[in-house]
């Protein structure tokens, strides 16, 4: 795979042609999602935790973005180094996603066993006040 030159994306048999749209529809979407997390990373920043989350969302959105400027440059020059560039690029981004799938999964679970621990105290405790309130009532009943 280390020859991209039979890749001529300019030639317009068929196949080629909706390879073209295709990837000029990737680019497109690869924008469109490099800003959306771009921005998804600048909100989450504004406060001091959320920036731990914020800062690498808007890592991986500036990496999917060059990804799609450098398959930009692929498509009105041919030059493979570009085409390259933008597979490690986009290899970067889906790398760093994973990550910070596999972390924000991590921080979920032990958020709703905390949450889930919290209700299970709860539910404890106004069960021992039920039970003394009852116990207490029966005994005055008994006077």
């Amino acid at each position: 795979m280390d020859e991209f030159n039979e890749l001529n994306i300019e030639e317009n048999p068929q196949p080629v042609s909706l390879f073209k749209s295709n990837f000029e529809k990737m680019i497109r979407d690869m924008r469109f999602v490099g800003i959306f997390v771009i921005i998804y990373g600048a909100f989450t920043s504004l406060t001091i935790i959320g920036a731990i989350i914020g800062v690498p969302f808007i890592i991986i959105g500036l990496r999917i973005r060059e990804a799609a400027e450098q398959f930009e440059i692929y498509k009105t020059t041919n030059q493979t180094a570009a085409l390259r560039m933008g597979f490690e690029l986009q290899g970067k981004f889906f790398r760093l996603a994973k990550i910070i799938i596999i972390v924000s999964l991590i921080f979920t679970i032990i958020w709703l066993v905390i949450i889930f621990g919290f209700l299970i105290s709860s539910f404890h405790t106004l069960y021992q006040l039920d039970r003394m309130e009852y116990n207490s009532i029966s005994l005055f009943g008994m006077l």
